[in-house]
């Protein structure tokens, strides 16, 4: 079990999270995650929400109808949680 699951519990916004952070220098979309966490798209575009909404998260519109999704890395939130993230598993691997 991941070392966050073991604290936090297994949600679809931390599942959404700890895929951004694996994956935070890069773009993805919203099927991109739903492929990598097994999560639906529904799932994720609903959790996602939140994330952008506290600037955790940065969406970025590519064309009419596509959107991208990247960890804002300008963001103190954003680094928090990166330095505990990387911090707790350390800790409890």
């Amino acid at each position: 079990m991941d070392p966050l699951e073991k604290i936090f519990g297994k949600t679809a916004q931390m599942t959404v999270l700890k895929n951004l952070i694996e994956h935070q220098n890069e773009s993805t979309y919203l099927s991109g995650i739903a492929e990598e966490t097994g999560l639906s798209h529904s799932s994720v575009s609903r959790v996602i929400t939140p994330l952008i909404e506290s600037g955790i998260v940065i969406e970025k519109p590519l064309g009419k109808q596509i959107r991208t999704f990247q960890l804002n890395m300008e963001s103190d939130a954003t680094k928090l949680i990166i330095d505990f993230y990387n911090r707790i598993n350390q800790m409890l691997e």
